[in-house]
């Protein structure tokens, strides 16, 4: 099967680009294995117009809208592998068939990798990545920040305007001494012994077991995880990657082109900010600069 432009992750981003594409009445295929990022939110915040809105219902209520274009097909499932050939790139899918797009987009998303175990099963309630995305729900209750990375004193310097902040270097990410005197002015406690566990029932968080035995009050926790790329795709392909604050992100110019001719990326994967209105926004510039590049190409 041969498609226009063919997008892999139906997130935010994949959402996003495949409806500026099938608007232009372009044939496209979007896959999607339904493993998002934010499957483990119960709502998306301070995305303009879906506030409190699940994830799950805002990507239910995309793919149906893209549903109704006649040029639009959904394959349930992974793109296992992609090579480059002459009339485009061609994608091995999980059930073994095989499609072919003059374009492709990377909308694939990342992976998070916790620095603690306990964190896991908390994570998107009481573990949490974007005080944007998450802070006012968790307002006037003991926050804290586990470093994992050089700035996340400044997530610490941004919290204490949803609630009291504890500041944990854990040993290893200690503020310069001018954060310090930012920190103390916003009345954020600083702790250097490390944290190993998160103690409370469940999804929730009540404290904080230090390496030394003493529990100190946190009811919400934010932290940086570690992120990397999902698939194969982008290194398959020789895309360019650029090192971010989290991990590695494909790297793309301001129309969301990347190193390589024809391929396209948006979302999580190919920026070092993590937001689902950013994600969107860089979805519809993904979709609109593949669409240009295919009449152009045509033009000339």
């Amino acid at each position: 099967m041969e498609y226009d432009a063919v997008i892999v992750g139906g997130s935010f981003a994949g959402l996003s680009a495949a409806m500026q594409l099938v608007r232009a009445r372009r044939r496209i295929l979007l896959v999607d294995a339904g493993q998002p990022r934010n499957r483990f939110a119960h709502a998306s915040h301070g995305f303009l117009g879906q506030d409190g809105v699940a994830p799950a219902e805002i990507m239910r209520l995309g793919l149906a809208q893209l549903s109704a274009y006649p040029t639009f097909d959904f394959f349930h499932g992974r793109a296992e592998s992609v090579a480059a050939v002459e009339d485009g790139f061609r994608l091995k899918l999980s059930d073994g068939c095989e499609v072919v797009g003059r374009r492709l987009v990377l909308a694939t998303g990342v992976a998070d990798e916790l620095p603690l175990p306990s964190m896991t099963p908390r994570w998107g309630v009481s573990v949490l990545h974007c005080p944007y995305c998450h802070g006012y729900e968790v307002r006037d209750r003991p926050l804290a920040v586990i470093a994992n990375h050089p700035m996340a004193a400044h997530q610490g310097l941004m919290l204490p305007d949803w609630g009291p902040t504890t500041y944990c270097t854990q040993g290893i990410f200690e503020p310069t001494p001018e954060e310090v005197a930012h920190l103390m002015a916003r009345g954020v406690i600083i702790e250097r012994t490390p944290v190993v566990e998160l103690l409370g029932e469940g999804q929730t968080t009540r404290a904080l077991r230090l390496a030394d035995g003493r529990e100190i009050a946190a009811e919400a926790v934010f932290t940086a995880p570690k992120t990397r790329i999902v698939g194969p795709l982008a290194e398959q392909l020789g895309c360019a990657l650029v090192e971010g604050m989290t991990g590695l992100h494909i790297q793309v110019d301001p129309m969301q082109q990347t190193t390589v001719a024809n391929v396209f990326a948006a979302g999580d994967a190919a920026q070092p900010m993590h937001n689902a209105t950013l994600a969107s926004a860089a979805g519809v510039m993904a979709g609109v600069a593949a669409h240009r590049s295919l009449f152009m190409e045509a033009a000339a």
